[in-house]
């Protein structure tokens, strides 16, 4: 920056005319010492919420001032502190606070590629929400006895999409864990599924995962693997799991594997109404397999996966309370 090189102007740095007119003596530590008073508990407060405000801004743009700029700060609080017992206290609080700030100031930002998977993420939510959110054109393809029903329609940017309906007897927490924090065990339960792997975490709500599929009964359609982009977002009682295609380099295609593509498509849970041992599941599912399949396959593939996939689902649950218990 400038106004570090030998030389520079400090008048150029964006706080220089606050620090001038109240020192126009100069910047040097000397001089500011020699005409500051010693400062008393009720000037701290005001001092330390001036300079905080003034250099936040710049600190977050000065990476190599950062980690020098908490340390000073500390080491002029526990100077401070031990000089003066009156504000002591306050001191502390406020060296607590600066500790925050300063790891917050550390952290790293999102590089380019992750706000791009980041942004893809939540396009997948918002587009699968907008195809939920429409209630007209469902057509009704699988009602089951215990009132599971997959229901179908056709879009004109997507193509035919599915949405199942299930309710599971297990409240909303458990569901989301084996769904969201076990995501890579699925293929332990699910039959549909040979493995799920997470190549890479980005921030707290988006993944990308390479999924292998496995082949149907009879290998009417061959071994299938995805590659996509996944978040999970949480607010109050509802959980929306949401994801769709997307291209990872370390994750080319897989000799033996078509290459099919996610998306959009999310999962909704929330608990049901007046019981919340209850978890009502909305599951919308949008896949181009790739190939030549005819529709007709395709279409009948991928209802039975869903019908499938709530029953198994149940299952696994209820291994998993039987064994916590």
């Amino acid at each position: 920056m400038e106004s570090s090189r030998p030389g520079a102007d400090p008048a150029q740095h964006p706080s220089a005319g606050v620090f001038k007119a109240e020192h126009p003596e100069g910047w040097g530590r000397g001089a500011l010492a020699a005409q500051t008073p010693a400062p008393t508990a009720e000037m701290l407060p005001a001092t330390f919420k001036l300079c905080a405000a003034i250099s936040y801004r710049h600190l977050r743009n000065m990476t190599g001032l950062r980690r020098q700029a908490a340390v000073a700060i500390s080491q002029e609080l526990s100077r401070l502190a031990c000089r003066s017992a009156g504000p002591g206290a306050w001191i502390n609080q406020v060296r607590r606070r600066s500790s925050l700030l300063s790891s917050r100031l550390e952290e790293k930002p999102f590089s380019e590629a992750e706000m791009s998977y980041i942004k893809q993420g939540e396009e997948a939510l918002q587009k699968s929400l907008s195809i939920l959110g429409d209630q007209d054109g469902w057509k009704t393809e699988t009602v089951v006895d215990n009132g599971d029903k997959v229901l179908s329609k056709v879009l004109p940017d997507v193509g035919k999409v599915f949405r199942l309906e299930v309710v599971v007897d297990q409240p909303l927490d458990a569901v989301y864990s084996e769904l969201v924090d076990n995501m890579e065990q699925m293929g332990d339960w699910n039959p549909s599924v040979k493995e799920v792997k997470i190549l890479q975490k980005i921030g707290k709500d988006t993944v990308i995962t390479h999924e292998k599929a496995a082949a149907t009964p009879g290998n009417i359609v061959g071994p299938r693997d995805f590659v996509s982009v996944r978040c999970a977002k949480r607010r109050g009682s509802t959980c929306v799991l949401a994801g769709m295609a997307t291209t990872y380099g370390a994750m080319p295609e897989q000799q033996g594997f078509v290459r099919a593509e996610n998306g959009p498509t999310c999962m909704i849970l929330r608990p049901v109404a007046g019981d919340p041992s209850q978890t009502k599941l909305i599951w919308l599912l949008s896949i181009d397999l790739k190939g030549w399949l005819p529709k007709t396959i395709i279409n009948q593939v991928l209802s039975q996966t869903q019908v499938d996939f709530a029953n198994h689902l149940r299952e696994r649950l209820a291994r998993t309370v039987a064994v916590s218990c």
